[in-house]
């Protein structure tokens, strides 16, 4: 599926799973750091591996401490492999970058409108989602 109303906050390629949350999540006390699992218990996917996936979810929840959190997954190597918002969140987007300034590991992430958001969210399996300016897509893999 070639996007062409998504607004790209980081660049690049990244094959996973998709991970379709039903609610936003909090990186900081929602994932564990070591493992990259869900443990806010409150959460729809509790239990859910955010590892190596392409996540999909409306927005971040709060805590600034999420960036640093994400940051961290993806220098453990446990974090997704991309992010697909329903809404821009810059500190999700933050914690992406730091770990590309720091450790060269890219995490793409954009943010797509609503009516593009539901396309995405029913797909199902196995995605590979590349993000360069003017060109968006998100294909089974």
């Amino acid at each position: 599926m070639m996007i062409r109303d998504a607004e790209i906050l980081l660049a690049g390629t990244a094959t996973g799973s998709l991970l379709v949350l039903d609610e936003p999540l909090s990186f900081w006390g929602g994932v564990h750091e070591a493992t990259g699992v869900i443990t806010d218990t409150h959460h729809p996917q509790h239990g859910q591996p955010v590892t190596g996936a392409i996540l999909l979810m409306p927005s971040g929840r709060g805590s600034s401490s999420s960036s640093s959190v994400l940051a961290e997954l993806i220098r453990a190597d446990v974090g997704p492999a991309a992010i697909v918002l329903g809404s821009r969140d810059p500190i999700i987007a933050l914690g992406a970058l730091v770990a590309e300034a720091l450790y060269r590991k890219v995490v793409p992430i954009i943010v797509l409108p609503a009516d593009t958001y539901r396309a995405v969210s029913a797909q199902t399996g196995m995605v590979r989602l590349e993000a360069a300016p003017g060109e968006v897509s998100i294909t089974p893999a």
